[in-house]
């Protein structure tokens, strides 16, 4: 897609909205054809209309065409893992402070969706550094990142292996402005994320359940390399508006994670007591478990799925 054009393009990436609002998105191809049982809707019908038009297929049906906005790709990209939904990816980036310019880590970077809206924060004079555990998840985030930008983003690089092994090794101390963390055991982390954070720089962290949150909230205080740690969940209740029907709708985007953030003391620094004393805590052996995938009742991605999300990111 053509930085800021307004008129569709051969490879442009087309939402449809047809009969009965159902969506569908397409690549544009000179001469092809979207072929519905309502008829062919013909991609040369669209090519060279402004965004947003109105076309019609062979039969007169009619579909409102526009550019797919950043959230519609998310939503609707191949996933290789769990992605981070855009209410949660828009709290990231004002409760992270990510600013235009920044140097900012994330792990993991699972199907590219967190990676995506923090290249567009940062602009082209930031730098991303998404580090991932699983090739086959670094592969996806890849095709889809360059499927929805055109390319491969020259200020992204995605470092393989665990973050708390990698990280001090690829940047440097008090080089990284902002660390998003989305993955498992975050408390494995803190000590590296410390180290090239530079002072009064953020850490943001993404969790599912309060058993973890509880952790990494406790290990942050105990580091006492970081100001107090604050926490929060974002919901999502959409309306109903037709005419004089307005209401909530049935159904509302709820829990979807923790989001929990602090910032970088200075070197040497001595956060004051100022309400919140610090208690020692202790986990038992069941405390780990309940945060295993098998605890938190995630279901394992099959070899055979992940290679089919592969050839379909890099489609």
């Amino acid at each position: 897609m053509s930085k800021g054009s307004t008129t569709f393009k051969v490879g442009d990436k087309v939402q449809l909205t047809g009969p009965k609002g159902r969506l569908n998105t397409i690549t544009l191809v000179k001469g092809a054809a979207f072929g519905t049982h309502r008829g062919d809707l013909k991609h040369d019908a669209i090519i060279g209309k402004p965004d947003a038009s109105i076309v019609t297929n062979q039969n007169g049906v009619e579909y409102l065409a526009l550019k797919p906005l950043l959230n519609d790709f998310v939503l609707s990209m191949p996933r290789g893992a769990a992605i981070i939904y855009p209410k949660d990816a828009a709290q990231i980036l004002v409760s992270g402070d990510i600013f235009p310019g920044a140097t900012v880590v994330e792990a993991g970077v699972g199907s590219g969706a967190l990676s995506m809206y923090l290249l567009r924060a940062i602009g082209s004079e930031g730098q991303l550094h998404s580090f991932e555990r699983r090739p086959e998840f670094a592969e996806i985030a890849a095709g889809n990142v360059r499927s929805q930008t055109g390319s491969n983003p020259k200020n992204w690089r995605i470092h393989l292996g665990d973050l708390q092994e990698q990280l001090t090794k690829k940047l440097k101390p008090q080089s990284v402005d902002r660390v998003v963390l989305d993955m498992l055991a975050p408390w494995e982390c803190i000590e590296a994320c410390a180290e090239v954070l530079a002072p009064g720089g953020l850490v943001v962290v993404y969790v599912a359940t309060v058993t973890q949150l509880s952790r990494i909230a406790e290990d942050l205080r105990a580091t006492r390399l970081f100001t107090e740690p604050e926490s929060f969940e974002s919901l999502v209740r959409p309306w109903h508006l037709q005419g004089l029907a307005v209401r909530p709708e049935h159904r509302m985007i709820g829990h979807t994670g923790f989001l929990l953030t602090a910032r970088r003391l200075a070197p040497g620094a001595v956060l004051p007591q100022f309400k919140i004393k610090i208690k020692s805590t202790e986990y038992t052996e069941a405390d780990i478990k309940a945060w295993n995938p098998e605890g938190l009742g995630e279901r394992k991605v099959s070899e055979k799925k992940l290679r089919k999300t592969v050839r379909k990111a890099n489609s």
